[in-house]
């Protein structure tokens, strides 16, 4: 957001949302923060029942952080809380259109990295130091499904990356394969024919 005229830019709450998802604006991130509360963000997260999901401090906020004041979930945490959001539990219908479009934005993350291009995927990835996360939902036709994976106290931060997309293209290869298959277990890949 630093890059935007003064007095002269005006920002809706969506557009805060966008950058702050597209490009991990921090700056975004503690505007709305600061427009919806902590504590009401921490009051929707227990009203759908994760109470190790917490919002602590504000982005870039090192002297919280360096008091043990971290923003925290947990991988359980953060899939049901997108599973909640698919299913039409927090939004109504044209919002969670809405979030999964500004959550498919194509940015740098690691659970897409390694996956097909033409696999449509809504994620937000997370990096500090030693931290590498990622959180999404990827839409294989028929078999769309949820998945989070979480590193921590890495000496070398690609190897989270790293670790990040080869579990998520594992997954991606099993829900492919289910995907196509029949309820007996025979996979059925197009352009195969009939054996």
């Amino acid at each position: 957001m630093g890059g935007l005229t003064p007095g002269v830019t005006r920002i809706t709450l969506r557009d805060l949302a966008t950058m702050m998802v597209a490009v991990s604006d921090n700056s975004a991130t503690n505007v709305l923060i600061d427009r919806v509360g902590m504590d009401n963000v921490n009051a929707m997260l227990d009203s759908l029942g994760l109470s190790h999901t917490r919002l602590r401090r504000k982005m870039m906020d090192l002297d919280a952080a360096k008091h043990g004041r971290e923003n925290i979930s947990t991988p359980r945490e953060m899939m049901s809380l997108l599973e909640a959001i698919y299913r039409g539990k927090v939004l109504n219908q044209e919002l969670t259109a809405d979030f999964f479009k500004v959550l498919s934005t194509n940015k740098a993350s690691w659970i897409p990295r390694d996956l097909p291009a033409d696999v449509r995927v809504a994620d937000k990835p997370g990096a500090l130091e030693a931290v590498r996360n990622d959180s999404g939902i990827v839409f294989v036709e028929g078999r769309p499904y949820v998945i989070c994976v979480m590193t921590s106290f890495l000496r070398n931060e690609r190897d989270g990356e790293d670790a990040i997309s080869k579990i998520s293209l594992a997954a991606w290869r099993m829900f492919d394969r289910l995907s196509r298959a029949t309820e007996h277990g025979r996979v059925v890949s197009p352009g195969n024919g009939s054996r």
